[in-house]
């Protein structure tokens, strides 16, 4: 288990800089790997994803793995798990 959300993703990545964004206004703590910069951690991510080399990777803080996650799914997690801080709604 980890005590914050984690991101793997990479800087050019639409759906990368969407879940940041999502993550931020949402007030979701967080820390971002970046899949590009270290090949260790472009590997954790695959192993993350049962081997899709997909990103975005997300793992919740109770070890829920999401794979290029929609915003939807992202609230139905992280509201469920009660990992978000701050606003009560999700959009």
């Amino acid at each position: 288990m980890t005590d914050r959300t984690q991101l793997f993703g990479a800087e050019w990545c639409g759906d990368c800089r969407r879940t940041r964004s999502w993550l931020r206004r949402h007030e979701v703590p967080f820390v971002e790997y970046d899949t590009d910069a270290d090949p260790d951690v472009r590997s954790r991510a695959e192993e993350l994803a049962g081997g899709r080399t997909n990103i975005p990777v997300v793992l919740t803080p109770d070890g829920t793995v999401l794979v290029e996650p929609t915003s939807v799914e992202l609230a139905s997690v992280l509201s469920t798990h009660g990992a978000r801080r701050g606003r009560s709604g999700c959009r």
